[in-house]
């Protein structure tokens, strides 16, 4: 599904360049769970960053469905994103003013999806995360699992063939993160490509494969014992 060929990522900081990820290279299949694990400031959130099309890499090659999209433009790119891949962040990063509902059904409209349709996947969405009734309620008026909840509702808006999780548990109590986790996992098992970050050892045992990252590098990836046989 995507295979990164050396891929490096350098930052330009006044006079120092500081390299986030040094001539990294994997290959992520359709329908894995995979955790990116690694001490803060190994570069897990810019190789997240790079996967997800939200930063361009200084140097190496992005192949998603075997065709080269490093040197797309920034429109095809936003499309790319747009359609194939979900999103879930830390902060939740909802719209505040919006409903839940209109916050499901946002990356749809930008997808130009007929309203009705949109408001209909995003009432069976926020159903299918246990929100029913939350759906006309802003996000202030939500705890944070709830919150996250919206957020993944989202990410699956458009049926994406990825969703890219970016410590989607960190500001979450230890109850409501398991929500999340195995909402994420029932997402994994409909077929949908999961890849999150996080600095759980626990939540990570969870996923297929962990990619350990140190230093910009891929010091180590490996399958979960018996991730096969849980599939």
């Amino acid at each position: 599904m995507i295979k990164l060929e050396n891929v490096s990522k350098i930052y330009d900081l006044d006079e120092t360049k500081v390299k986030a990820l040094d001539n990294v290279s994997i290959n992520i299949d359709r329908g894995e769970y995979i955790a990116i694990m690694g001490p803060s400031g190994s570069g897990k959130s810019t190789l997240m960053h790079i996967l997800g099309i939200l930063d361009t890499a200084s140097s190496g090659v992005y192949k998603l469905e075997g065709y080269d999209i490093t040197t797309l433009e920034d429109k095809e790119q936003a499309r790319i994103r747009n359609k194939h891949f979900g999103f879930i962040f830390q902060s939740f990063n909802l719209f505040p003013e919006l409903s839940a509902l209109e916050n499901v059904m946002l990356p749809m409209q930008y997808a130009s999806v007929a309203l009705k349709q949109r408001k209909e996947r995003a009432i069976y969405l926020l159903n299918e995360v246990g929100l029913s009734h939350r759906m006309n309620h802003l996000p202030t008026m939500m705890s944070g699992g709830e919150q996250q909840r919206v957020a993944i509702a989202r990410a699956l808006s458009n049926e994406p063939d990825l969703i890219l999780a970016d410590e989607p548990t960190g500001n979450l109590p230890t109850d409501k993160g398991d929500e999340v986790m195995q909402i994420l996992e029932k997402v994994n098992k409909s077929g949908v490509t999961v890849v999150m970050v996080t600095h759980n050892p626990n939540q990570g045992k969870r996923a297929n494969r962990i990619i350990n990252v140190r230093d910009g590098k891929i010091v180590d990836s490996s399958k979960i014992k018996g991730a096969e046989n849980a599939k």
